[in-house]
């Protein structure tokens, strides 16, 4: 019988502005690779806040392995799940290699002191990230792309049981973005449980064989990629047109941005006008 790593019930969660989640439930098998989708403001990042402790919920709870992620300690939170977020702060002045170093965390020693182990895990994790060239690096001194790629590489140290992603190919290069997607696939494929927020359908259907569709703070559609990855779904998700067909080598369904008919050439307006 299949285990479940991840068991949101009935989560509402928010911010001092006001609730964006409302009676959210969802369950994640352990060794599953699932995208969540949606447009801006939908919640998406606001429910893998919460999935990682760092958001609490108003009601509901968020259960990581049978164990109330809200209830633990953080180093024993950090040894269940890790995060790659949106956006870094408060990592100037470090050097990558110390910031990868950063996820050895749930294993340091009484006294503090990383190990042959823990170096030995964060080289590892960036030569896996293709960022080992980075490695004396100051934070400050890296692109978006690069210092993605050194977040990535940070919570693949941790040698998490679920990883958590949010809009990890956002600063990315198309050839980057595809090696971080084959990068996690491969370690889902050896068992590690991955639940990302995409902005990028296309790779998110590549790559994730279960989507989540979020709308308003709610979830309209969850399943298999190929039963849900349609026209008309995305269609009343992203209220725009698009048209959905299979990828010439892998049969995976890809979507295409439809123009509006109201901005053809014939009815736009002229360059000089």
């Amino acid at each position: 019988m299949t285990q479940d790593m991840l068991v949101v019930t009935e989560l509402c969660a928010g911010y001092a502005g006001g609730p964006v989640l409302e009676n959210i439930s969802l369950r994640v098998q352990r060794g599953e690779f699932v995208a969540v989708l949606g447009p801006n403001g939908s919640g998406k990042t606001t429910l893998l806040r919460a999935i990682a402790g760092v958001v609490r919920p108003g009601s509901g709870s968020v259960r990581v392995l049978g164990q109330d992620i809200h209830a633990l300690a953080a180093r024993k939170r950090a040894a269940l799940c890790a995060s790659v977020p949106q956006k870094s702060s408060g990592l100037e002045g470090l050097r990558a290699k110390a910031v990868v170093l950063m996820g050895r965390y749930p294993f340091l020693s009484f006294l503090g002191n990383y190990t042959q182990d823990d170096h030995q895990a964060a080289q590892a994790a960036m030569d896996q990230t293709q960022c080992a060239d980075l490695c004396n690096r100051q934070c400050q001194e890296l692109s978006g792309g690069e210092m993605q790629r050194v977040l990535v590489a940070r919570a693949l140290a941790q040698n998490p049981q679920l990883l958590l992603l949010d809009e990890v190919a956002a600063h990315l290069d198309v050839a980057r973005a595809v090696d971080v997607y084959e990068l996690l696939r491969a370690r889902h494929s050896h068992g590690l449980t991955v639940l990302t927020v995409a902005h990028d359908l296309n790779l998110a259907a590549l790559y994730c064989n279960r989507l989540i569709f979020m709308k308003q703070g709610h979830i309209l559609y969850d399943g298999p990629t190929a039963d849900i990855f349609t026209a008309s779904v995305l269609q009343e998700i992203y209220e725009t047109p698009l048209h959905v067909v299979a990828h010439p080598q892998t049969g995976a369904p890809q979507a295409f941005l439809v123009p509006h008919t109201a901005h053809t050439a014939d009815s736009a307006p002229g360059l000089g006008e």
